[in-house]
């Protein structure tokens, strides 16, 4: 493969800047031209083109990550590493968001543009995408399938859509490409250990080839890698500042923001679950009251000592209003869940004559894993298709033994500490066969394969309420019963009367009582992909800078989706837990062409032409257009024009729908006077498909210039920008509030605010074609090498992307730019658009030896919910702290993490490695926005697992 002279492209080791720097400035010098007589350079297929060059750099900036840079890094699986990378922004699925809709998964967002307009490739082709979508929305491939022994490199196609690989690849591409030819036999083995002693990382993986395509005119390749993750708990970082923690009045927050603890008593209308139980007093202006409330004037009937505070949890109380204080979150929650995989992969090649080979592919994934989050509460509503369903009116009965107003029905909140976590099994099964034909005919390089892929998930849940259960349970009127009657045979079979205690008297059930009110549930999801195609290409003529290259192809695919809905979420009784599901399935052809026109030495043209017919949405052609002007050896300036087009899911435009949560604050209680709904809280959403949804289109823009200014250095600057319109949502939260499409609870109205509706319990929205959204930015990638004699040499590289602006226009016009801020809390875990992401390091070798430094860093951002928000900081501390913006300066702080990697070559074939990943323990800054974690940010998880350590052995036969 031949680059720009002196180019190596890789994405590690990293570099520190003044050191990049340094070694950088100095004069060019003159380049040597290859010697007379010297071998033809070997022709080489780079992704975003299926015409075959010399050269490494074409139009479109492609970013590789290889082998050695994955062992650099330190992180044990493909995932990790490209979820680390600069280019990776909002919208992307971290495996460690165990309570999501995706949950076992891993996706990549590239240009924050979400994972579904990411394309994800292996060796060329696609592959079916996980069967639970993100956020009940977003179709993307599984990167926990890439086993991670067989990868030979991973190649990312920055500049928006390729009209080679798919239309909607809107982001981007990454290109997986795996081995396709080994001789020998590798066994890898490592253990990981976090300084807590927590959180092991096993790896095993043998690799396997025997067979010389040459001699043998045969080659298989076998690859199979074992791994388990243990989990990490929040409550084993009480330590680390607000790392796993739901109640921080110690920060300066309260119940108010909804950081004070479960089962805080908020205002005289509201109170969180308790493991005591609060409930409100049902006299003409009651408030809430803990069931362990001695104070004179709460209106009781009935007092229970047993039910004091002090007997249920040692969690330090406070809380003003009453209430039985816990945290639970901390208590219950995971930082990492648990998660075991198995990956297979084999090829086998065979030389059927000098110019044809034929293939097979197959791919194995098994995932099994487990995550934990806290106890369900009695009164959380959900949604289903039909809209939503209240539960905020639960009450005790008036005969429930455990009432306080004995005599009279009463509100209660109570947390089902006794029924124990919510806990959620997910079994991920993948496959992927390939076969195809490769060779040459009539001048033609050719390559045709066809393709199955399938991916099978099942969520087994447990811990979860079935509500009209739960209602029978402790209110026990004659609709809740015959209600229950209906649903549960299990609660049919208890004795007439049963109720189900709480609090300090839940050792009173039985087992049968709780059966019935917390079965097992689960559903099943499953997505399939076949797909045949044929490609081919060859030099038509000259030009004055070398010959045309043209490729051409065609491809046809069927794509098939079902997501069944949790049992009981159909009708909207499972309490707090969303439904999701849809089916689906699409026709698909394509035809596209692709020309590279070398009009001078200095001067390469290239232009490429996609034709995609769908059975439901109609046609699109999506073209691209590249140049590269290479003035000097050392010097070349690149640009590119591609459009886009991405087709409505089987989420979006099917069958189905979503009922789930999001946050949001309340304008109009806020301005009231109701403090609470000036903050952002959790609140349901009720989202349908839409059929008539169009297509989702883009236009993307690519400028840069790649420069060797001195031997073994190279630096590349690229600007982009990518515009898509129609783009697929759910109607804005914020929006729908201040339409006033919500369901409200009145029930929860702060008795003296006049016109108080009452809170905000659901929130109903469609999917729909916002107008547009805008980003664009800088990626900088410069790398070094300093030779040292005998000391070896030392190598130092950055990546740097930075966002200048994201821009989403609504449909009613209006703009908002969430670049460096912590918008939009509508996608994935609220993790905020940081505008700077840099990857810096350095690595020295000598001998046998090799150590890496990798410092990975997130820049600060705004904790706004877009640029100029009117509404000022998106979150406050309480009013007793001073209600002043939180975290102080409305910024959530820059997070940087420094990672050591050493190999040792004992050798030819033995080597030891290890790794230090954080190795200065840095903690996260504290995000109180989130929800895909609690207390830091998803994209800091590192600092919130702490200082880890790993090592491992190589062996080769």
């Amino acid at each position: 493969m031949r680059p720009l002279p002196g180019v190596v492209r890789r994405i590690f080791p990293l570099a520190t800047a003044p050191l990049l720097l340094s070694m950088m400035a100095g004069q060019a010098q003159a380049q040597t031209p290859p010697p007379a007589g010297a071998q033809p350079m070997q022709r080489v297929e780079i992704t975003g083109s299926n015409i075959r060059r010399s050269q490494a750099e074409t139009a479109s900036p492609v970013q590789t990550v290889n082998r050695a840079d994955i062992e650099k890094s330190g992180k044990t699986t493909v995932a990790e590493l490209l979820q680390t990378l600069a280019v990776d922004n909002q919208g992307s699925v971290p495996t460690t968001f165990g309570s999501g809709f995706a949950s076992g998964a891993s996706g990549i967002s590239l240009r924050g543009l979400g994972s579904a307009s990411t394309l994800v490739l292996l060796n060329g082709r696609r592959i079916a995408p996980y069967g639970l979508a993100d956020d009940g929305q977003k179709v993307f491939a599984d990167l926990n399938i890439i086993p991670a022994e067989a990868v030979e490199r991973v190649e990312i196609l920055k500049d928006g859509a390729s009209a080679i690989y798919g239309s909607d690849a809107i982001a981007g591409v990454v290109n997986v490409i795996l081995r396709k030819d080994y001789v020998g036999t590798t066994v890898r083995a490592s253990q990981g250990l976090s300084n807590e002693s927590d959180g092991g990382d096993t790896r095993l993986a043998v690799t396997h080839g025997v067979g010389d395509l040459e001699r043998d005119r045969y080659n298989f390749l076998f690859s199979a890698e074992y791994g388990k993750k243990k989990e990490v708990w929040n409550r084993d970082r009480g330590d680390r500042g607000a790392v796993g923690r739901a109640d921080l009045r110690d920060f300066g927050f309260s119940a108010q923001e909804s950081l004070g603890g479960s089962g805080a008593i908020v205002n005289a209308g509201s109170a969180t679950s308790s493991i005591i139980g609060n409930v409100l007093n049902p006299a003409a202006g009651g408030r809430y009251w803990s069931r362990d409330s001695m104070v004179a004037g709460n209106g009781f009937t009935r007092t229970f000592p047993g039910a004091n505070c002090a007997n249920l949890t040692s969690h330090p109380q406070g809380d003003p209003l009453g209430g039985c204080l816990i945290d639970a979150t901390q208590q219950y929650n995971q930082i990492q869940p648990r998660q075991e995989t198995l990956n297979l992969f084999s090829r086998a090649t065979f030389q059927l004559n000098d110019g044809w080979q034929a293939y097979v592919e197959l791919n194995g994934y098994h995932s099994d894993s487990e995550s934990w989050t806290t106890p369900s509460g009695v009164h959380n509503s959900v949604g289903y298709p039909g809209g939503p369903v209240n539960n905020a009116g639960v009450s005790l009965g008036a005969a429930h033994p455990d009432n306080p107003y004995f005599g009279s029905a009463a509100r209660v909140r109570y947390l089902a500490w006794d029924v124990g976590p919510r806990v959620s099994n997910v079994e991920s099964n993948f496959v992927r066969a390939v076969a195809g034909l490769k060779g040459s005919a009539a001048g033609w390089d050719i390559d045709s394969a066809i393709l199955f892929s399938q991916s099978k998930t099942k969520n087994d849940r447990s811990g979860y309420l079935q509500r009209d259960v739960a209602f029978a349970l402790l209110n026990p009127t004659a609709a809740n019963v015959a209600a229950a009657n209906a649903g549960s045979a299990a609660y049919a079979a208890l004795p007439a009367g049963t109720f189900w205690r709480i609090g300090e008297n839940s050792g009173l059930n039985s087992q049968a009582l709780y059966a019935a009110l917390s079965p097992s549930i689960s559903n099943d999801a499953v997505t399939r992909l076949a797909l045949a195609d044929v490609k081919a290409s060859r030099e038509i003529g000259q030009l004055p800078g070398g010959a045309i290259g043209l490729a051409v192809g065609a491809e046809f695919r069927h794509d098939s989706t079902e997501l069944q809905p949790t049992a009981g979420t159909e009708r909207g009784n499972i309490i707090g837990l969303g439904y999701s599901a849809y089916e689906g399935q699409r026709n698909s052809a394509a035809l596209y062409a692709e020309l590279l026109a070398p009009v001078h030495r200095t001067l390469e043209l290239s232009a490429a032409l996609r034709y995609d017919h769908f059975n439901d949405v109609g046609n699109s052609y999506t073209p691209k257009l590249g140049v590269k002007w290479t003035p000097v050896r050392s010097f070349a300036l690149r640009g590119t024009f591609a459009r886009g087009f991405r087709a409505p899911s089987a989420a979006e435009n099917g069958r189905g729908g979503l009922a789930a949560y999001s946050t949001a604050s309340d304008p109009l209680r806020c301005a009231l006077g109701v403090t609470q709904a000036c903050t952002a809280s959790s609140v349901a959403v009720i989202t349908s498909p839409n059929p008539d949804l169009s297509p989702e289109r883009s236009k993307s823009y690519s400028i840069g210039a790649v420069w060797d200014p001195l031997p073994r250095t190279s630096i590349s600057l690229d600007a982009w920008q990518i515009k898509r319109k129609n783009e697929i949502n759910q109607e804005g939260t914020g929006a729908a509030i201040a339409a006033g499409h919500v369901v409200r609870d009145p029930g929860s109205a702060v008795p003296g605010v006049a016109g108080d509706p009452g809170a905000v319990i659901a929130v109903l929205t469609n999917y729909v074609n916002s107008n547009s959204t805008k980003v664009n930015g800088v990626d900088l990638d410069a790398r070094t090498t300093f030779q040292m004699g005998d000391a070896g040499n030392l190598t130092a590289d950055i990546k740097w992307t930075h966002m200048f602006k994201f821009e989403r226009t609504e449909q009613d016009g209006t703009t908002v730019d969430y670049a460096g801020t912590h918008g939009n809390c509508d996608v994935t875990n609220c993790i905020g658009t940081p505008d700077n992401r840099v990857n810096l390091g350095l690595t020295w070798d000598r001998g046998p030896l090799r150590i890496s430094g990798v410092v990975n860093h997130r820049g600060k951002f705004d904790n706004t919910n877009f640029k100029d928000d009117p509404d000022g900081c998106a979150f406050h501390f309480a009013e007793s702290a001073g209600g002043g913006d939180a975290p102080g300066g409305c910024k959530i702080s820059s997070f940087t993490t420094l990672d050591l990697t050493a190999k040792y070559r004992f050798t030819p074939k033995a080597e030891f490695f290890a790794t230090i990943q954080n190795v200065f323990d840095k903690e996260p800054p504290l995000d109180p926005l989130t929800y895909g974690a609690a207390g830091y940010n998803p994209l800091d998880y590192s600092g919130a697992l702490g200082r880890y350590f790993s090592a491992g052995v190589r062996y080769t036969f």
